[in-house]
């Protein structure tokens, strides 16, 4: 009988441990959860960003081919172009 006892005893010991290692991987998972949503959150924001700082380098390169910078010319006659046709439609769709 005290064999069936001792078995009986390291079979609870043995579930007492799987309980605790649950416990465990459960909080280890939420804490890489947590992890996951902020890393999400910084990558937004940083996409965000890159997004801008674009938009400004596109801004500043246009100024400054305006400015008389050579490497850009092309590029800023080619805008300006587009802008004219652009003016030139909405002007004779307002004259229609």
């Amino acid at each position: 009988m005290s064999e069936i006892a001792e078995i009986i005893d390291s079979v609870e010991n043995r579930i007492e441990k799987l309980f605790m290692k649950i416990d465990s991987l459960e909080k280890n998972s939420m804490a890489l959860r947590t992890e996951l949503q902020e890393a999400a959150s910084l990558i937004q924001k940083q996409t965000e960003e890159i997004k801008t700082l674009k938009s400004e380098c596109e801004s500043l390169k246009m100024a400054n081919s305006l400015l008389g910078g050579e490497e850009n010319k092309r590029d800023t006659k080619l805008k300006i172009n587009s802008l004219i046709r652009e003016i030139d439609y909405c002007i004779a769709q307002l004259s229609d």
